[in-house]
C-alpha cells in the first residue's frame, strides 16, 4: 500500500462571466462588509467594476484596498489588515494576478490570529483558520486562487518568505478567462511560463502521486499548444480559456505535491532584486532541469511527452524549453535583468533556506545552486 496523500483545494467556478457570481458567493458565505484587495493595474480596467456591482446587487457593503505592488511587501499586508479591522469588514475578495491574492490570503490570516505576516514563514505555522476569503484570478499563471501557498516579501530581509498552508487556500475561486484578456503578451508570456514550472516541478516533485500527476501532464501539454498562441492572439478566447485552465490544473498540482529548485531559486531573486517572478523562472528551468535529470529521468520524458518531443533524452528537452520561452521573446539572461557574478554566494544561500527545495528530487548542495545560477547569468 502506497503512502497516505491529501489533495485539497479551493471550491471553484470556472467559466465566462464567474466574477459576476462574487456578490452570490460572498453573501452565502455570511458577508457584511467586504474588503476589495487589487492593484493599481487592475483599477483601470471595468473589472473592479464588475465585482463591486455584484456585491451591490447582493446587498453587500464593501471597501477597496488596492496598494498591492508586484512581489508583495509584508507591509503591505498589515495595512490591509489594519484598514480590514478600521472598516469592520467580515470577508476578502481578492481580484487580481499572483501578488492581489497572495496578500489577500495573508491579510486573512492577520486578521484571524492577530499576529504578523512575519510569523507564519514556513510550513503549517498559522494556527487560526483566515477570514473567509474568495478569489477572483486575472493572469493564467500562478494558480494563488486554488493552492496552500502564498508568497510575501520580507523588506527587512529582501526575501521572498513561503507560507505554506491549509489556511491559505481561499474558500471559494471564481476563475474567469474573461478576465485575462486584460494581460498584454509580455504578462501573458511571463505568467504562462510560470504555470508551466509549477506543472514540471510538481510533476518531478518526490510529494506528487497520481491526481498531482494527471494535472501537471495535461497542464503541460495545453501550455505547449497554447501559450505560444495567445501570445500572438491575446484576444483569441479559446487559448484564453485554454490557459485558464492549464493555470488551474498547474495550481491544483504544486498546491498538493509542492514546487523544487527552481522555484526556490526564482524566490531568492524575486527577495533580493525583485526580479518579476515568471521571467525568472523561465531563465532558471532548462538549467535546473539538467541538473534534476538523472535523479528523475522517466518523469522528465513523460513530460517531454507531453510536449510532443520524441523523448530522445535531455538535449531534446532542454533545446525545446529554450526555444519555447524564446519564441515568448524571454531571450535574455539573468545578467540582462541585473544579476551580478558578486550576487550569487547570497542568492544560493536564500536558496537552500527555500522551503520548496526540500521537494526537489535531489537535494542540492550550495555550490550546485551557485553553479546553476553561473549558467543562466550568462546564458551558457
Amino acid at each position: 500500500m502506497g503512502e497516505l496523500r491529501k489533495f485539497v483545494t479551493a471550491e471553484f467556478v470556472f467559466g465566462n462571466g464567474a466574477r459576476f457570481l462574487a456578490g452570490r458567493y460572498a453573501s452565502n458565505l455570511g458577508a457584511r462588509r467586504v474588503l476589495l484587495v487589487t492593484d493599481h493595474g487592475i483599477m483601470k480596467t471595468g473589472l473592479v467594476d464588475d465585482v463591486t456591482r455584484s456585491l451591490s446587487d447582493g446587498g453587500l457593503d464593501y471597501v477597496i484596498f488596492n496598494d498591492v505592488t508586484p512581489n508583495p511587501r509584508d507591509h503591505e499586508v498589515m495595512e490591509g489588515a489594519e484598514v480590514f479591522d478600521a472598516e469592520e469588514c467580515n470577508m476578502i475578495v481578492a481580484l487580481g494576478g499572483g501578488s492581489p491574492i497572495d496578500c489577500a490570503k495573508a491579510m486573512g490570516a492577520v486578521v484571524s490570529n492577530r499576529m504578523d505576516v512575519l510569523e507564519f514563514e514556513g510550513v503549517d505555522r498559522i494556527p487560526i483558520l483566515s477570514v473567509p476569503i474568495i478569489c477572483i484570478p486575472t493572469t493564467a499563471g500562478t494558480g494563488a486562487d486554488v493552492s496552500q501557498f502564498a508568497i510575501i516579501m520580507d523588506t527587512h530581509r529582501r526575501v521572498k518568505m513561503a507560507i505554506i498552508s491549509k489556511t491559505m487556500v481561499p474558500d471559494a475561486s471564481l476563475i474567469d478567462p474573461e478576465t485575462t484578456l486584460t494581460m498584454d503578451r509580455e504578462l501573458t508570456a511571463a505568467t504562462g511560463m510560470d504555470a508551466l514550472a509549477h506543472a514540471i516541478e510538481a510533476y518531478v516533485s518526490n510529494a506528487s502521486f497520481h491526481l498531482t500527476d494527471l494535472n501537471a501532464l495535461d497542464s503541460i501539454g495545453i501550455i505547449n499548444q497554447a501559450l505560444p498562441r495567445a501570445v500572438l492572439e491575446p484576444d483569441n478566447m479559446d487559448y484564453r480559456e485554454d490557459m485558464m485552465l492549464a493555470s488551474l490544473e498547474a495550481g491544483l498540482a504544486f498546491s498538493n505535491a509542492s514546487l523544487g529548485l527552481v522555484h526556490a531559486m526564482a524566490h531568492s531573486l524575486g527577495g533580493m532584486l525583485d526580479i518579476p517572478h515568471g521571467e525568472a523562472n523561465a531563465l532558471l528551468l532548462e538549467y535546473v532541469i539538467e541538473f534534476n535529470f538523472k535523479a528523475a529521468r522517466e518523469r522528465y520524458l513523460k513530460i517531454a511527452g507531453a510536449m510532443g518531443l520524441s523523448g530522445s533524452g535531455l538535449e531534446e528537452l532542454k533545446e525545446h524549453i529554450r526555444e519555447f520561452r524564446e519564441t515568448l521573446g524571454m531571450d535574455m539572461t539573468l545578467g540582462d535583468l541585473g544579476v551580478d557574478e558578486e550576487d550569487i554566494p547570497s542568492l544560493a544561500e536564500t536558496s537552500m533556506r527555500d522551503p520548496c527545495i526540500v521537494t526537489n528530487p535531489v537535494r542540492p548542495e550550495k555550490t550546485d545552486v551557485e553553479e546553476i545560477f553561473r549558467r543562466a547569468l550568462h546564458g551558457a
